[in-house]
């Protein structure tokens, strides 16, 4: 999942270090003191210490809801428990329409199961310690292929980042060291994303800045988390607004495929690498994360991801996503 971010990882949504160590340090004691006030009051007031915890984006006056372990259905042999986002357009929605939730389906029948969703209202960046990782469910679709928090599954599908451009205009763009790059007017990126840090690494990005944060309304990601919707860039692009997009496979590819506009989707030749010769990736498997030790439930997993591996590729080829041959 493009979102399913975790703070080593350099894709989409991914988050940042923004600060010097000093500047670091200064935060944290600045939170600390924040955190003690609050708990203070919270006490006052009767609140518990947990519903006032200033520690992540969006946590700070988040209601009761379905994401609360309190309203969680208990765990029942007979389903499969999916950690799922209610609202993560085009991969996760609450009415099961997500990529990732038919793929969720497509796993828990290949295992004879039920498939059960455990909706969280956060983004899809804390389910791993929200929800896997306090076994509130058992399952994650769609994070990458070893990815350190969970024991990641066999992958089921390689795709990676695509360049959208119109197709009535000559921008046949394929790979970051094509030249004409550097010509280009608005490009849309994630935030954290690949293309983020090679617009930066080319000088291109303080030109685009101010473009890409209209796209979010200006919010800061200081405080909370702040991400372009994926429609928002297709939608640039069909109007001319941007000259370029570029976004993960799996959340566009939808919206390009819906746009009445003439669009262009390329896969990202996965040659990029930084000035100083450092790679950076364009391409990724992507698996279901377990608990790392989970292990008979991994081995579950795998046998019914070869079961279901026909219905996998049909969902991810009827939403648009182009698939690349798996490397493991």
């Amino acid at each position: 999942m493009r979102s399913d971010a975790y703070p080593s990882d350099a894709r989409a949504g991914r988050l940042r270090t923004r600060t010097t160590a000093g500047a670091a340090s200064m935060t944290r004691r600045i939170e600390l003191l924040t955190t003690l006030v609050v708990a203070a009051v919270s006490l006052a007031w009767g609140v518990p210490a947990e519903a006032a915890s200033l520690g992540l984006p969006s946590e700070p006056g988040a209601p009761a809801s379905q994401s609360s372990p309190l309203n969680q259905a208990p765990p029942d042999s007979t389903s499969l428990r999916i950690c799922a986002a209610k609202k993560q357009p085009p991969l996760s929605l609450e009415d099961g329409s997500g990529l990732e939730n038919k793929i969720g389906v497509a796993l828990a029948e290949a295992m004879n199961l039920k498939p059960q969703f455990v909706w969280s209202d956060k983004p899809a960046i804390y389910l791993v310690r929200d929800f896997l990782d306090r076994s509130l469910c058992e399952v994650i679709v769609g994070l990458d292929t070893g990815d350190p928090r969970v024991a990641s599954s066999n992958p089921y599908y390689r795709t990676g980042y695509v360049f959208i451009t119109r197709s009535d205009r000559e921008l046949d763009i394929k790979s970051w060291s094509d030249p004409r790059i550097g010509k280009l007017g608005h490009i849309a990126v994630s935030f954290g994303s690949p293309g983020e840090l090679l617009l930066k690494d080319k000088g291109l990005y303080e030109d685009n800045m101010a473009y890409l944060y209209s796209l979010v309304n200006f919010r800061s990601a200081r405080n909370e988390y702040s991400q372009i919707d994926p429609a928002r860039m297709v939608a640039e692009v069909a109007a001319g607004t941007a000259d370029a997009a570029v976004g993960f496979a799996p959340d566009v590819a939808r919206y390009v495929k819906a746009s009445t506009a003439p669009l262009r989707v390329t896969l990202i030749e996965d040659d990029a690498a930084k000035a100083s010769g450092e790679k950076v990736p364009q391409r990724f498997d992507q698996s279901v994360g377990v608990r790392r030790d989970d292990q008979a439930l991994l081995r579950q997993v795998n046998v019914a991801l070869a079961k279901a591996k026909p219905k996998i590729d049909a969902i991810l080829q009827a939403d648009g996503v182009p698939l690349l041959p798996i490397t493991q």
